[in-house]
């Protein structure tokens, strides 16, 4: 039934030969890849407005100035990027460039960065979304957290069915985003050339706080979250069809150009035709209200704004998975995160980003504005580190015209390091110390997985080990019993097929049951001798580990007894639950009990399936 369950939701299986099919044309890459790029002008505009707006029409005249240092930041990263992509065919982005070329260390500090950089994108698309949508129908206002969850599961679902599919929806979003905004910009500026642009005296309303250079500061920090996706191509380039870094590299292109376009156009006609949110109102909603009113094309533009910030998140869920693939075969988190699940996707990632940031929009009571203080942090950090790595890495290869390709980068490695201290000085106080706490704790959990799987390899390898050509000695069997019925037959079968040691243990927690049982099992087994353990405490587990280690420590042969657990299993799932778990209980504690006397005990299950 729960496989039934799972198929319907997310398809049936594909084989492994079916990989190379799943992968993206340049089309649905642009669709699966961009939203967080494209769309972070919802978020970037409105925490310029915001951080700008309190100083008067002296602090929101300057949207336009940061907006186009932003644009150039966007340029260096954009040519960065390319590069990475040519560099770095096998995808990995920031940590693989920084671990190869700077060290592990600064490598797990860009892949901590990165991890949490899509965790905060994935809750602040969702909820920068449902703001968008809330504006235009204040109803939904009061149900922000519901409608973003809703939202999440949807893209949960449709991630964990493959890449073909989330390619297919994602591109309805996205183009539907483009063909409705980028005409609005184009009718927006034909209105600012009839009509000439706005005094923002008239306008704005009044300053509550001096323009100063930290207020500046913090409005370009805060605008700088317009910068995050740029590098999911990056990341992803294996997911394109071949040849995959060229075709990764002209999307790269396509993507970079079309964010400078709405970025900059909606930020100017913004500020040019002097354009001011009203309460539990977007900025971009006054604006495209400012041009459209309240026809349907304004309604239609929030729609699709919703549309693309609500599939901004699968960027993250297309990169989030396969970085934490690529450190899980690094070894530095657990290589469940590695496994390609039915669909061929990394289905252990997608499902841990999706509670992950269901559980941020939850604490965060689904506010975009409220979560921004975390961001841009570990992106900058990552855009640094990524950078330098190759820097480093033109230097090494020394290919044609590597000092140029290591200039650029260089230049980047630069302006993203001066912008790195920006946002962490204006943002520190706001929120972001916790991105940095966050970043370290996953370095140090990184590394503790890392030597937890060196020195397990160590334990396990076969290296110094001489040769045992000593055979085994025959088992002492021991049988936990719970009574005598056919259930319990192959177990009895089983052991005297491979001992002649046997042994039966029953333990009374019922005073006056053993004599019932023992006169049964003389019956049918007369050649095996029983134990009754009274336990005046109820407990089956206890006597029974102290009669195994008495035994054991009493015959010093070499070994621990064999366990035999006979087990019956219902026809049905849920006639488990009708049943006390007795046997796993003892499964469980043998298990993971620690070895005695230098040996380890060897435990054997023997089910018997009870008929429908």
């Amino acid at each position: 039934m729960i496989n039934r369950i799972k198929h319907l939701l997310i398809g049936s299986p594909l084989p492994t030969d079916k990989l190379g099919e799943v992968r993206l044309n340049k089309i649905r890459a642009l669709a699966a890849f961009s939203p967080d790029a494209l769309s972070s002008i919802a978020y970037a505009n409105q925490e310029i407005y915001l951080g700008l707006v309190v100083a008067g029409a002296a602090g929101l005249a300057l949207s336009w100035p940061i907006g186009l240092a932003i644009t150039g930041l966007l340029i260096i990263l954009a040519i960065s990027y390319y590069q990475t992509i040519h560099g770095y065919p096998s995808g990995g982005g920031s940590y693989i460039v920084a671990r190869s070329n700077l060290g592990t260390i600064p490598g797990l500090i860009a892949a901590a960065a990165l991890l949490i950089d899509y965790l905060l994108t994935a809750a602040v698309s969702l909820t920068a979304g449902v703001e968008a949508i809330a504006s235009a129908f204040p109803v939904l206002w009061p149900y922000r957290i519901y409608v973003a969850l809703l939202i999440l599961l949807a893209l949960t679902l449709a991630n964990l069915r493959g890449l073909r599919e989330t390619g297919t929806l994602m591109a309805f979003p996205v183009y539907l985003f483009l063909f409705t905004y980028l005409p609005m910009l184009v009718y927006g500026l034909v209105r600012l050339y009839i009509d000439g642009p706005q005094d923002l005296a008239a306008v704005a309303p009044p300053s509550m706080v001096p323009l100063t250079l930290v207020l500046v500061l913090h409005a370009f920090s805060t605008g700088c979250t317009a910068l995050t996706g740029i590098e999911a191509i990056s990341n992803g380039v294996p997911a394109f069809r071949p040849p995959e870094s060229k075709n990764a590299g002209r999307t790269l292109i396509v993507m970079a150009v079309l964010m400078g376009i709405l970025f900059l156009g909606s930020i100017g006609l913004t500020q040019f035709l002097g354009v001011v949110a009203g309460p539990q109102e977007t900025i971009l909603s006054a604006l495209a209200r400012e041009l459209l009113d309240n026809s349907p094309a304004y309604y239609l533009i929030q729609i699709s704004t919703l549309l693309i910030l609500a599939v901004a998140a699968n960027t993250s869920f297309a990169d989030f998975p396969r970085v934490s693939a690529i450190l899980a075969r690094d070894g530095f988190l657990p290589r469940q995160f590695s496994q390609i699940g039915d669909r061929l996707v990394f289905a252990n990632g997608i499902v841990i980003l999706s509670l992950a940031t269901g559980l941020l929009i939850i604490i965060f009571g689904g506010d975009s504005h409220a979560l921004i203080p975390l961001f841009a942090v570990g992106v900058f950090l990552a855009f640094t580190l990524s950078q330098f790595g190759m820097v480093v890495h033109w230097s090494k290869l020394r290919d044609k015209n590597w000092r140029l390709k290591a200039f650029a980068n260089g230049l980047g490695a630069i302006l993203t390091s001066i912008t790195l201290a920006i946002v962490g000085y204006s943002k520190f106080l706001h929120g972001a110390w916790l991105t940095i706490i966050f970043i370290g704790i996953l370095v140090i959990t990184f590394l503790a997985i890392r030597r937890h799987y060196q020195e397990v390899a160590r334990q396990l390898s076969l290296r110094g080990l001489p040769p045992d050509i000593r055979p085994a000695p025959r088992p002492r069997i021991v049988i936990p019993i719970s009574g005598v019925h056919r259930g319990i037959i192959d177990a009895v079968d089983f052991a005297r097929a491979i001992s002649s040691d046997v042994t039966g243990v029953y333990v009374e927690i019922d005073p006056g049951q053993a004599d019932n049982v023992r006169k049964t099992w003389e019956r049918w087994f007369p050649d095996v001798p029983l134990v009754t353990l009274s336990s005046p405490y109820r407990s089956i587990i206890g006597p029974l580990l102290k009669y195994l280690d008495e035994t054991d420590l009493q015959h010093h042969d070499g070994q621990l007894a064999t366990v035999i657990l006979p087990e019956f299993i219902p026809a049905r799932w849920w006639h488990a639950l009708l049943h006390n778990q007795t046997t796993w209980m003892i499964k469980t504690a043998l298990l993971y009990r620690r070895r005695t006397l230098g040996y380890q005990r060897v435990i054997i299950d023997i089910p018997y399936h009870l008929r429908k």
